[in-house]
């Protein structure tokens, strides 16, 4: 069988597919199920539970729990999030944005945007936070970067590589 017959049996196979009967046998993840990564694994004060049961083919769901006083690491990476705070308050630097945010409230973060989110109340954070990881993953291109625990003011001021530039 050629590369073309197969494509056109594939291309029949899309035209009549069934939906229905394929799909995953879950439909609902408990957020009882989440793999909490503490602040060992993340290197970051902030705690990530892991959806891993989530059945979607190009997006990750994570829980987020960020400690009073606290914060995540200064990051980046090629895929989009989306945080959904559900509990808390803060702000994130988002380059060289500072957004405050609370319950209710969405944190978009563009690719590759150096970012860290914080918690400057009393009372613990919950995000919930989706990310289209898993699709650049399944593609091979995904990458993250961590600038470690340091805000995105001094991390500009110590690489000056690293500093936002204008139009000339």
């Amino acid at each position: 069988m050629t590369n073309f017959d197969q494509w056109l049996d594939k291309l029949q196979e899309m035209k009549h597919s069934d939906p229905e009967a394929s799909m995953p046998a879950s439909l609902v993840t408990r957020a009882d199920s989440a793999v909490w990564l503490t602040a060992d694994v993340t290197g970051n004060p902030t705690e990530i539970g892991v959806l891993a049961d989530v059945p979607a083919k190009a997006m990750e769901f994570y829980l987020q729990s960020i400690p009073p006083g606290e914060a995540s690491d200064l990051q980046r990476h090629l895929h989009e999030s989306v945080h959904c705070v559900t509990v808390g308050t803060g702000y994130s630097e988002i380059g060289p944005e500072t957004l405050t945010w609370g319950p209710g409230d969405f944190i978009y973060t563009p690719p590759m945007v150096w970012h860290r989110h914080y918690n400057d109340s009393v009372d613990e954070v919950r995000m919930i936070l989706v990310e289209n990881s898993r699709l650049l993953d399944s593609l091979g291109i995904n990458r993250r970067e961590s600038a470690g625990n340091i805000s995105y003011k001094q991390f500009t001021k110590n690489d000056e590589r690293n500093a936002p530039h204008g139009n000339q």
